[in-house]
């Protein structure tokens, strides 16, 4: 198993030239250069696997075992849910109207991001020990990326992560859960913009190869393959839950909805679905709706600002991720992906080739929820379940709540309730406990775990980033002094 930019400007690495890089050197992002394909008799063997063990068969598909042989492997997994609350790592609630929410939020931050950059974080561990290296992580965060970053590598003396958040953009709670981390290897930075502005800095640094190749940068973010990798289990097991049988023919559809920012998770769907999953996807957004003008109207446009909403971590208007969805719909023509990508990186503006833009709505469903929406169905749900949603996983119940629904036995549970045509499973990609002002903007009580009230009385520690400075400029200032200490 090898990985290729998607815009076919580098020669193919293996998993660990994938896992120690951000962009690719060509600007694209790393891709496996074949998706794996699964039989009906592998998918029946696999749902009876734990959530552990599904990443632990997914992640050996894409990393072989002269790299990282299957014991140690397991080993790595194991060792990174160690900290996740829930004994089974991830948990589905069955709730009425036949909302389905898959909590992905059981780890130290209360935030899906935790499931991959735990694995991730244990990966680069295995591959710097082995080989006595150092590395600076780069890492851009709208809000939950940032602090699952940290948590998986905080401490670690081979490695130096630099975090830039986007002040005022984040919730309180997600900017104390990184600016409350007091270690020597951990760096905040409180950046005076917002997403998109943050990542151009980061984006600069990988573009100068020079620079990025001395100081061996690196980036944690969605950008990284290891992260795509690691959350394609999250559809296995949603459908393993879901699905009513797996002995009909065909295998039964399960409709998974997922709420998207830079588009990393919806990705990872798209690649369980090309590997034979029998999954209808459906990607919901707030009001910086680009994903879902692009697969409404091939329209893959900035819009004038970014728009503040409840569901903050979401507030994206250049998801990234989008490149390698659109290289795994073309067939894997980077000739394609490279000048498409070109063409928006000059204009911002990019209407998709008419071709290119019905695979994509073939493939993937959306929707759009403004705060109001968010508001009405975190709202609902709690009215008839007693269960909080984070604004983020409302985002994916509105769209649930919006569709017709009909009455039915479901063949699995022996219970009659309302159950739209095919199973649907919504993904939840934090815990409301950190977004306590949506819950009161719903007029709902928060919450609060005691490891979160306690972070209003820590330390913190961060470095300003105001607006006219050259950010790039301060972080290559900051991994320098860095570097100079090893």
């Amino acid at each position: 198993m090898e990985y290729i930019s998607t815009r076919g400007g580098v020669r193919a690495v293996n998993f660990e030239g994938a896992l120690l890089s951000g962009y690719a050197p060509d600007g694209g992002l790393f891709m496996p250069q074949r998706i794996p394909s699964l039989d009906r008799d592998t998918l029946r063997r696999w749902s009876s696997l734990s959530y552990p063990g599904l990443v632990k068969e997914l992640c050996s598909l894409f990393i072989p075992a002269e790299l990282v042989p299957r014991n140690a492997l397991n080993e790595l997994v194991d060792r990174a849910f160690s900290r996740f609350r829930h004994r089974d790592v991830v948990h589905l609630s069955r709730l009425k109207d036949g909302l389905n929410v898959l909590e992905l939020w059981h780890g130290v931050t209360y935030a899906f991001k935790d499931l991959s950059l735990s694995c991730t974080g244990q990966f680069l561990q295995y591959f710097l020990e082995k080989k006595q290296k150092h590395v600076n992580i780069l890492v851009g965060t709208s809000g939950d990326t940032g602090s699952s970053a940290i948590e998986s590598v905080r401490g670690q003396k081979n490695m130096d992560i630099f975090v830039l958040l986007p002040k005022g953009f984040c919730t309180q709670i997600q900017e104390l859960q990184m600016t409350t981390v007091i270690e020597d290897n951990v760096h905040v930075f409180a950046a005076h913009g917002n997403s998109d502005e943050i990542d151009e800095p980061i984006k600069e640094l990988f573009a100068d190869v020079s620079f990025a190749g001395k100081y061996n940068l690196m980036s944690l973010n969605s950008i990284n393959w290891s992260r795509i990798m690691v959350q394609i289990p999250h559809y296995f097991y949603a459908y393993f839950k879901c699905a009513p049988s797996l002995d009909t023919t065909p295998l039964p559809v399960v409709e998974i909805v997922v709420p998207t920012g830079g588009g990393g998770n919806i990705t990872a769907g798209c690649i369980a679905q090309k590997m034979g999953l029998p999954i209808r996807l459906v990607t919901v957004v707030n009001s910086n709706d680009i994903i879902h003008r692009t697969v409404q109207h091939g329209d893959f446009s900035l819009a004038e600002s970014v728009k503040a909403t409840l569901a903050s971590a979401m507030d994206i208007q250049e998801p990234y991720n989008v490149e390698r969805i659109l290289w795994l719909l073309s067939g894997s023509d980077s000739h394609l992906i490279k000048m498409l990508m070109e063409q928006f990186n000059v204009s911002k503006r990019l209407k998709l080739p008419e071709d290119l833009h019905r695979k994509l709505s073939e493939t993937l469903g959306s929707c759009s929820a403004s705060d109001e929406d968010i508001v009405g169905a975190m709202r609902r749900c709690w009215e008839e379940n007693q269960y909080l949603l984070c604004p983020h996983s409302a985002v994916a119940a509105h769209y649930h709540y919006s569709q017709p629904q009909r009455a039915c036995l479901h063949p699995k549970f022996s219970c009659f309730s309302f159950l739209s045509s095919i199973p649907r499973c919504c993904l939840a990609p934090a815990s409301a406990a950190k977004f306590q002002d949506a819950v009161l903007r719903a007029n709902l009580v928060p919450q609060i775990p005691p490891e979160i009230t306690a972070l209003t009385a820590m330390e913190t520690r961060s470095t300003p980033l105001e607006r006219g400075w050259d950010w790039a400029q301060v972080l290559r200032g900051r991994i320098e002094a860095v570097a100079q200490q090893w």
